[in-house]
């Protein structure tokens, strides 16, 4: 479905670079951004390249809903990680947010985001794909880094994809960790940096496999798998060294920056 852009454009900002990346680059494309602000980490930097940035927690449903109504913004875009663990931290649970917990029949990430979709379109708005404001970012098939994967991490990684995929269709997570055919963990709740901790601890810092792929169908207004330089410093520092991505379906934040630091650390990345 083609959709025709508006100048004003609503961004949903959870934590990280990439709302940030997104703002910038619609601000440089001749846009104006509203940011609604769910994580105190880039709260600042989405200033430079917003117009306005609101602050609020995910649970505060009414309150957000009216900002994006009263700047009469049509189209909005989700980008950066909001974990139900940000939720069970800074609850502030408005009205709207208790119902649509209730009306959702399972608390998975689909089944939310979902909801949360469907509550906007019903107020009016569009949700947009994710990538339409950063398609540069996408990760293109091949190996990045100056090291290549041996014939044993090839076997892990090819393995890892296929439970991955698995993993991504019960909607569970989007990452697993492998050393020597085995499974060492799996991506839950916690997000892909702490998974990465439990699985490379697992193999005792002795080169674990991450594997990070897009879910079967993925929906691409929301949870498209991203890596930033934040996961290669948790992977070298639990000993993990091999980092494999689904190309065309990942999003890679600064990879000349992430690729130059792989190489420094022996680090392999290839998009398969």
């Amino acid at each position: 479905m083609n959709i025709t852009l508006e100048n004003k454009q609503c961004l949903m900002a959870g934590d990280g670079i990439l709302p940030v990346k997104m703002a910038q680059n619609a601000k440089e494309n001749g846009f104006e951004v509203v940011a609604i602000s769910l994580s105190s980490d880039n709260c600042k930097d989405l200033q430079k390249y917003c117009s306005k940035v609101y602050s609020f927690s995910p649970g505060q449903v009414n309150s957000i809903t009216k900002a994006i109504l009263d700047e009469k913004v049509k189209q909005l875009t989700f980008l950066g990680k909001v974990s139900k663990t940000m939720l069970l931290m800074r609850p502030k649970l408005e009205p709207r947010a208790i119902e649509m917990l209730r009306e959702v029949p399972k608390l998975n990430d689909d089944a939310i985001m979902l909801k949360i979709i469907e509550e906007m379109e019903n107020n009016g708005i569009t949700i947009l794909d994710q990538t339409i404001f950063i398609k540069s970012l996408m990760v293109q098939k091949g190996v990045m880094t100056k090291i290549k994967p041996t014939e044993a991490q090839l076997i892990d990684i090819e393995y890892g994809y296929k439970t991955a995929k698995q993993m991504g269709e019960l909607d569970i997570g989007q990452s697993v960790i492998m050393k020597d055919k085995m499974i060492l963990a799996v991506e839950a709740i916690e997000g892909t940096d702490k998974c990465i901790k439990r699985g490379a601890k697992l193999a005792r810092g002795k080169g674990a496999v991450v594997v990070k792929v897009a879910k079967p169908n993925q929906d691409k207004r929301f949870d498209i798998p991203a890596v930033g330089i934040r996961t290669l410093k948790t992977m070298r520092r639990y000993g993990a060294n091999v980092l494999a991505l689904e190309s065309g379906e990942t999003i890679m934040v600064d990879s000349a920056k992430i690729v130059d630091y792989a190489n420094k650390h022996n680090i392999v990345i290839m998009a398969f």
